[in-house]
């Protein structure tokens, strides 16, 4: 069977950093790893293509050589999947549809057009799928129906698919599912709440299909809680460290954890000797009242500045999610935000407005009272909430527009990025020898160097601060200079991501208050019924 798996484009966000890939000459963050996945699981003997629209458009030689078309996506990229549904249904291609938008929401991609929808985890819902379609089916729907499967006979997922130079970053997954029950998060909706992870040996023999294909840089584990399994999470970094060091130190990570990954300076240590670089972590809000209500009582267990900060110390950069739009949050939201950042001086910090998600606790809780909106959705940051707030929506999306102004000003920004590095790695020491990587010199990241240093120490008004903050980096903590640069060059797409996030929040605000002028059955925000 000839089949082409098609990956929907994502629309800009936070994490799209389209400034930066045109610099370095990439064309995407990341490759689709649940495609290659899905690929992998696929009968042998089956051809498969892939067809990233985030790399570009699927050519016509694709579509016509394809004999059944796969489609997987995010709630995010869920527009551009209706889109690929049409374009096949045009052509006359039998779609398959799969991924967390189409399990979150089945009926809406049935009505889209799609013959076929694969839900839940593929181990489990796609060999009923290939039962039904060799016995003839021409449409239904397959589902895992709450069970999970474990990981240990999943296979590694098919990089040799990939144009690895579109890419910025590899990704690999080594667990599933989250034991904690913060009420916003579907996380535990689709995968559950008992953590199931790959063996170390198959998270090795992964790492060893990309390096034989030439891969060499970061290498994101997208797990959503790289700690939900602590044990297991101990035992494969002990093998990556090994493994790092027997091949050079050819890979750096990233991935995602709790906050509570500042308690174990045991895994601290082992992420800074498998060289991870930076960890996304939710700290949501500082507001310690939300934080009970909305059940992420991990953030409340130690003080969240000097969880930070230990992260910071031992070597490994935080990337900190926050959100806006909590259930009877206090007005100014923004500055007890903006004030815990530059208290923290984390340089990158991504700001959403809360939505709830299908499934979700949330989800459940605002359909009985009343309170969802008729609107899909949003996995972007580019969206009011699609519920009615306890607060006027205009106040608080005037506190998330400024939050985002005020943080990413060119010196506000300079700033504390400049007094993160002062910070970081001062404990790294505790760690061991520090794995250092043999490198040949990478011409395009040179050049994509020079141009933020042009543009931010030479044409921008900012231009002393950015020289006087490289020089004491320089002088106080060396070993931080080129981490200081990659991040100072983050601020390109941030400033211009800032601009558009006022624009659409400000539209969507007054499409709203237009609504409610003209009389339309639109509910009023901060008064919920």
């Amino acid at each position: 069977m000839r089949t082409l798996l098609v990956y929907p484009r994502f629309p800009p966000s936070f994490w799209s950093f389209e400034p930066i890939l045109r610099l370095v000459g990439k064309k995407a963050l990341m490759p689709p790893l649940g495609l290659l996945t899905v690929a992998a699981l696929l009968p042998e003997g089956w051809e498969c293509r892939l067809a990233d629209r985030n790399v570009g458009p699927v050519s016509e030689a694709d579509w016509d050589w394809a004999e059944l078309v796969l489609v997987s996506g995010m709630l995010a990229q869920r527009s551009d999947l209706h889109q690929v549904i049409d374009e096949a249904r045009d052509r006359r291609k039998p779609v398959v549809v799969g991924g967390p938008y189409a399990s979150a929401l089945p009926d809406r991609v049935r009505d889209a057009g799609a013959d076929f929808l694969v839900l839940d985890e593929a181990e489990l819902s796609l060999p009923a799928f290939l039962d039904a379609l060799a016995a003839g089916a021409t449409g239904g729907t397959f589902t895992a129906r709450g069970a999970k499967p474990e990981l240990i006979a999943t296979p590694p997922p098919r990089f040799d698919l990939l144009d690895l130079d579109a890419y910025d970053s590899m990704c690999v997954q080594f667990s599933r599912g989250c034991p904690f029950l913060c009420e916003f998060c579907d996380i535990t909706v689709l995968y559950g709440r008992r953590p199931r992870t790959k063996t170390p040996a198959q998270m090795l023999a992964e790492y060893d299909r990309l390096y034989a294909l030439g891969w060499r840089g970061p290498v994101f584990i997208v797990d959503d809680n790289f700690i939900g399994n602590r044990k297991a999470a101990r035992e494969l970094l002990r093998e990556t460290a090994h493994w790092q060091a027997r091949h050079g130190y050819p890979f750096h990570f990233d991935t995602e954890a709790t906050i509570e990954l500042a308690d174990d300076q045991q895994l601290l240590d082992l992420m800074v000797a498998c060289k991870f670089g930076a960890v996304f972590i939710g700290i949501e809000t500082p507001d310690e009242a939300s934080l009970a209500r909305t059940g992420k009582h991990q953030n409340l267990r130690s003080p969240l500045d000097s969880s930070v900060r230990r992260i910071t110390r031992a070597g490994i950069r935080v990337m900190a999610g926050f959100i806006v739009g909590f259930d009877h949050e206090e007005p100014r939201a923004d500055e007890r935000i903006v004030e815990f950042i530059e208290r923290t001086a984390v340089p990158t910090a991504a700001l959403s407005m809360l939505q709830a998600l299908p499934g979700t606790a949330l989800w459940q809780r605002l359909e009985r009272e009343n309170r969802l909106r008729e609107e899909s959705p949003s996995a972007n940051q580019t969206s009011l909430t699609n519920f009615v707030t306890t607060r006027p929506i205009e106040q608080v999306a005037s506190e998330y527009v400024n939050a985002f102004r005020r943080l990413y000003d060119p010196i506000a920004f300079l700033d504390r990025t400049w007094r993160y590095f002062l910070e970081f790695g001062a404990d790294r020491d505790s760690a061991g020898p520090k794995a250092v990587a043999s490198r040949s010199v990478d011409w395009t990241g040179v050049r994509a160097l020079l141009t933020v240093v042009w543009r931010q120490g030479v044409k921008r008004r900012s231009r002393w601060v950015f020289w006087h903050h490289l020089v004491s980096i320089l002088r106080h903590n060396p070993e931080a200079w080129e981490h200081y640069l990659v991040v100072c060059a983050h601020n390109e797409h941030f400033l211009v991501f800032r601009e558009l996030i006022q624009h659409e929040i400000t539209a969507q605000v007054r499409l709203r208050t237009v609504a409610r002028t003209a009389g339309r059955a639109e509910p009023e925000e901060g008064r919920p019924t």
